[in-house]
């Protein structure tokens, strides 16, 4: 649950030629189709023909999925007991967004290089030499604001941002200038550093949010946390259970379904609640996109497919996020009812940051938030 998640301090990417592996560079299937070079499931014929494909590479690698992040663990052990025939290779569960392109580079042309990424929005959007365009079957369900056009990258799933706390060490905030309060001295936290971590470039984004409302400049955003730095109220300790359950991270800014994780993890060792603000929410969807070098082309592209099918879809569900195809999910009958009921309310109204927000952010993060907090 304490993964780091990057979403900014990524410089745009220059364009590089990357020498493909000879593992890599042989893609063609047995039914004559390049793997490599395939942009949907057309190009297999069918979902057994892409099926038949992967099983024939027999592996997948996957990086920086945490079993505990918004079900994860279900998610691959499902994926394992309907494919054993392809050995999942799960890398670096704690790694962030920044360290999976960083991995995809390093290992470049090795057997070992990601399949396939999970990233915050600013990595996803200085990445994209690194990915290959590939686009779902259910690709036109997909809100078109949360999928690049050609298909490099499309978001899969997300939440608000929110607050939770113990209610044995602090009162129930109500407003996000409560936390200001003496009653929160020591006790606030954020998951990460905003410059590199998803969730803590959220957090400064939903202070932002409620402070102006304005999305276009993070400068209140930045503001509120030298603030309650000022006033003695920001731990610069990154969250995980074992710091809730010890009582040193009794508040944390971090995504509802994370949060509420939290809440499920420590029941019966400590109380945790969790609160959404009133006012305008922020929300924000992580992207799932495929190495162009990946080693397993066709069990990189039936990952993707396997994660926008109804039924994982509704893990993301069960794990407290808000799946990609939550409306055509809902208008085909197709959402589990129950776990959607038990969502948490969301915002009145939300905002959500677009790339040249959150390009904007960044830049102004980079420049700012050690010496705001410092």
């Amino acid at each position: 649950m304490n993964r780091t998640r990057t979403l900014a301090g990524v410089a745009i990417i220059a364009a590089t030629a990357i020498t493909l592996s000879a593992c890599a560079a042989e893609t063609e299937t047995a039914s004559g189709v390049d793997a490599a070079s395939a942009t949907s499931l057309a190009d297999f014929g069918d979902l057994a023909a892409l099926e038949a494909a992967a099983k024939a590479e027999g592996q997948l690698n996957v990086i920086a999925l945490p079993r505990d992040w918004a079900n994860y663990g279900e998610i691959i052990d499902l994926f394992a007991e309907r494919y054993p025939e392809i050995t999942i290779n799960e890398a670096s569960p704690d790694a962030s967004s920044a360290e999976e392109i960083q991995a995809a580079e390093n290992l470049a042309g090795q057997d070992t290089a990601p399949d396939v990424f999970d990233l915050g929005l600013a990595v996803a959007l200085s990445s994209t030499d690194y990915f290959a365009p590939y686009q779902v079957e259910r690709w036109d369900e997909i809100p078109d604001a949360l999928k690049e056009e050609s298909g490099l990258f499309v978001g899969d799933y997300g939440g608000y941002m929110a607050v939770g706390y113990d209610p044995d060490a602090v009162p129930a905030p109500e407003s996000i200038d409560d936390l200001l309060g003496e009653e929160y001295r020591g006790k606030v936290a954020i998951n990460g550093d905003p410059t590199q971590a998803g969730a803590a470039f959220a957090a400064v984004g939903l202070a932002t949010a409620q402070r102006s409302g304005d999305l276009d400049d993070f400068q209140a955003g930045i503001d509120f946390f030298a603030e309650l730095n000022d006033a003695g109220n920001f731990v610069k300790i990154d969250p995980t259970p074992a710091t809730v359950a010890s009582g040193e991270t009794p508040v944390v800014f971090d995504w509802d379904y994370l949060n509420s994780g939290y809440a499920t993890e420590l029941e019966g060792q400590r109380k945790w609640e969790v609160v959404v603000f009133d006012g305008l929410g922020y929300a924000g969807y992580y992207n799932q996109a495929i190495n162009k070098d990946a080693p397993n082309p066709a069990a990189a592209r039936l990952w993707m497919e396997f994660l926008y099918s109804a039924e994982v879809q509704n893990l993301w569900l069960k794990g407290g996020a808000r799946p990609a195809l939550e409306a055509a999910m809902v208008e085909k009958g197709e959402i589990d009812e129950a776990l959607y009921a038990a969502l948490p309310e969301a915002p009145a109204e939300t905002v959500v940051p677009t790339a040249e927000q959150s390009e904007a952010a960044a830049a102004l993060l980079g420049e700012q938030w050690a010496s705001a907090v410092q």
